[in-house]
């Protein structure tokens, strides 16, 4: 009977905390819509606010600026504040500048709720992993992660199309006013199931630059640069890179391809994290750039273009969580702060992988972009390698934090 009753009260303690997981994963699964929503709405923003769709187009561009120049000093700024505090204001945030967006006639209001609302995101995508990793031991600190980070898939593979259906049906502003109704019930939920955390104490707290010195933070960032310009250049492009399979017309299913997939890693990776995350980053580093060097002679196939892309959404769709998780365990006591780091690096990745993947574009045609993204991958493939001592570590994470 004790032994029954130990064994129950040890798969009690093994049981994720799933409720206020999946709290943090509907704020990423709202950081994710709030920031692509435009993509799909163009048209009618552009409409709406009386202006050309290139500058409606800024309102993706203002959100990632927020993000990027508001991460790093918020994040500082807030460490010591207790930790659902700074939940909850990042979430009202998005209530507050979605709800400005649905309801702004004047685009440079919209525009600068865009910026607001990615301020947001920035403090709270460098909040959300270190919350989950706090809330289970260390050697569940994987899972928890993966399962916070889900928001992010689902919010790519089904979110961004049904916000873009429902801006067709209902008008784009009905679609940023759904997005402030889902917040309502996101702060009832984490009030009443996300534990409280108090922030770091002052003395606790390590400088940016000691952060940012501490060996393995910067090759796990060369890494998220190098993975994410990869990506990022094949995904902004998507459509006209799957034109020459003559798959143009089918680009949502591509999408829904590759989010499906990404769905998929996000449980593969949620069992292998805690054991295997340094093999876990070179398999999926490795496949990628497989993937890469086949689009140089196989992008004309539709056949292997969906092939590809359903391959390529598995090395991603865990990325997230294999390059926080190796960031935190490698910045330690400095944890947020190099979470922040992430976010700057991620949100760079994406810009750049923009401006990269037009530049190509326009000079040499989409068959310049599997060359570069393996170059690229390779790299990143390289420093994930060299990275054994500090950064990729080999081993349980068992053996690592506790």
């Amino acid at each position: 009977m004790t032994t029954r009753h130990a064994s129950k009260a040890s798969k009690e303690e093994n049981r994720l905390p799933m409720a206020p997981l999946l709290a943090l994963a509907m704020t990423g699964f709202i950081c994710i819509i709030t920031e692509t929503l435009p993509a799909g709405l163009l048209p009618q923003m552009a409409l709406g606010l009386n202006v050309s769709s290139s500058l409606a187009g800024q309102t993706v561009t203002a959100y990632a600026l927020g993000s990027l120049l508001a991460a790093i000093p918020l994040t500082i700024a807030t460490q010591g504040w207790r930790r659902r505090t700074v939940l909850l204001m990042t979430i009202a945030g998005f209530l507050i500048f979605n709800s400005v967006t649905a309801w702004s006639s004047s685009y440079w209001l919209t525009l600068t709720a865009r910026f607001f609302a990615g301020v947001a995101a920035g403090l709270a995508w460098s909040l959300l992993a270190g919350y989950a990793r706090r809330m289970v031991p260390p050697a569940q600190q994987g899972k928890a992660l993966a399962v916070a980070m889900v928001g992010t898939p689902i919010a790519l593979s089904l979110g961004v199309p049904l916000g873009t259906w429902l801006g067709g049906v209902a008008g784009w502003r009905s679609t940023f006013s759904v997005m402030s109704a889902l917040t309502l019930i996101l702060i009832v939920w984490v009030l009443a199931k996300v534990p409280d955390y108090p922030g770091q104490a002052s003395q606790d707290r390590l400088p940016l630059r000691k952060v940012f010195t501490t060996p393995g933070v910067k090759p796990v960032l060369a890494v998220v640069i190098a993975w994410m310009l990869a990506h990022n250049i094949l995904y902004t492009y998507i459509a006209p890179f799957i034109r020459q399979a003559g798959l143009l017309h089918q680009v949502d299913w591509v999408l829904l391809t590759f989010g499906v997939a990404a769905l998929v890693a996000i449980f593969i990776v949620g069992r292998l994290v805690d054991h295997y995350l340094r093999p876990a980053v070179l398999v999926s580093l490795a496949t990628f750039a497989l993937i890469a060097l086949l689009f140089i002679w196989l992008s004309g196939s539709a056949l292997f273009i969906c092939i590809g892309v359903a391959v390529w959404g598995l090395t991603f769709g865990g990325a997230a969580t294999l390059l926080q998780t190796a960031l935190a365990d490698t910045a330690g006591d400095g944890a947020d702060v190099a979470l922040s780091m992430n976010v700057v690096a991620w949100n760079s990745a994406i810009a750049g992988g923009g401006l990269a993947g037009g530049a190509l574009l326009n000079w040499w045609g989409t068959s310049a972009f599997p060359p570069v993204m393996l170059l690229l991958l390779l790299a990143g493939f390289v420093i994930a390698w060299s990275a054994r001592t500090h950064g990729f570590r080999p081993g349980s994470r068992r053996t690592k934090s506790g």
